[in-house]
């Protein structure tokens, strides 16, 4: 590891950490917010899936121009956009606002994704890539984490407010380092490989990539609508079931954590064996956790099985990245890792504006928990189907 690469896989693992604190932010913030302007939880499935589809937009149209345009570039315009946004986030004084706040800060946040999964990806030796993309971006469950462990006191001391302002402040004082430490990724024409013949996306399905692309789609979209609606609602759900604030969100941030524990391991398992049997196996045992926490009715068991969820599904993800990274060559990377993401944010979408519907619709949180299972099963065949391509 030289110096750049360190600094590369560093910074870019503190870009990760700001965005995971500012996209589930929301979710912490969600049930003072109801509190507050006296309304029922499910009005603000709204606001979680604008704040997706934000995601969505900013990985899909983002990730093509730093194919073009280069990493770093798009990577400073994304981090000074979410925290711009983040700031005027908690200016808001009506849900609208609020919605409308979500849906441009997550196109900032969507856009960053992609690009420092390439950006590490391509600054790491080959032997040890699995390793460090997937330690590199532990730093969005872990800033997720920090943000659950943060959020209850802050909002305590100076009101919801108070989170956006800190998920705003963070990523201004970041983006001066960035501009003078991040290293660019040597551009594809430069390094010798053909730059992209079309509009890169239509090269995903080119070459033999079509079955491929398809696969790691399904994955990434059935994963991510578990995963988001996992933490944009389990705070809600369980604060709706009589469980204490500071309990409902302390067992997201431990979901969050189980990302981190299982994106380390994990990386460095797809390092060493088979990344499909392991992604696979992690999803499934994902699957059994979920219906864990559904039957554990409340205590310290539904605390540890929400950790356990997160090492296999927050954890799988972070490795799935990876993965995908290794898999497309690097005239069109970054947008094969933002097309994937872009696929899973709608997934993400889906899964909290599916909650709010199922709980408007009067669906008790075990029935709601249960309903999860499926989408963790089917990313998990998915993963297991990409061995055989």
């Amino acid at each position: 590891m030289t110096s750049e690469q360190t600094r590369a896989t560093v910074l870019c693992a503190l870009v990760a950490m700001l965005d995971g604190f500012d996209t589930q932010a929301i979710a912490y913030v969600a049930p003072s917010i109801a509190e507050a302007w006296s309304l029922n939880s499910s009005a603000l499935g709204s606001v979680f899936a604008l704040g997706l589809l934000g995601l969505a937009i900013g990985a899909f149209t983002l990730s093509p121009l730093a194919d073009r345009f280069g990493r770093k570039t798009v990577i400073l315009i994304s981090v000074l956009a979410f925290a711009l946004f983040a700031l005027l986030t908690a200016r808001a004084q009506s849900l609208g606002e609020l919605a409308g706040y979500r849906l441009l800060t997550g196109i900032g946040l969507g856009g960053a994704m992609p690009n420092i999964i390439a950006l590490t990806s391509e600054h790491a030796p080959a032997n040890r890539r699995g390793t460090l993309v997937t330690a590199m971006f532990c730093g969005f469950p872990l800033g997720a984490t920090l943000g659950g462990f943060v959020s209850a006191p802050l909002i305590q001391a100076y009101g919801w407010q108070s989170v956006f302002v800190v998920g705003g402040l963070m990523p201004l004082m970041l983006a001066p380092v960035l501009l003078f430490l991040l290293p660019e990724s040597v551009r594809a024409d430069v390094a010798g490989e053909a730059p992209a013949r079309r509009f890169a996306v239509f090269e995903l399905f080119a070459e033999g990539r079509a079955r491929r692309t398809t696969l790691v789609w399904v994955a990434f979209f059935m994963n991510l609508l578990v995963l988001y609606f996992l933490t944009n609602w389990l705070p809600s759900l369980l604060r709706t079931s009589g469980m204490q604030l500071s309990t409902a969100i302390w067992s997201t941030a431990l979901l969050n954590l189980g990302g981190v524990a299982g994106g380390l391991s994990l990386g460095r398992l797809i390092d060493r064996y088979n990344p499909y049997v392991v992604l696979g196996t992690a999803y499934a045992a994902a699957a059994a956790c979920i219906v864990a926490i559904a039957s554990s009715g409340g205590g310290p068991l539904l605390l540890l099985f929400a950790l356990l969820a997160g090492v296999g599904i927050s954890g799988a993800q972070i490795g799935l990245n990876a993965v995908t990274a290794a898999s497309y060559p690097k005239a069109i990377r970054a947008t094969g890792i933002g097309w994937a993401l872009g696929m899973g944010r709608v997934g993400s979408i889906l899964g909290p504006a599916a909650g709010g519907a199922l709980l408007a619709a009067g669906w008790t949180t075990q029935s709601l928990l249960m309903a999860a299972v499926a989408p963790a099963m089917i990313a998990s065949a998915a993963v297991f189907a990409l061995r055989r391509v």
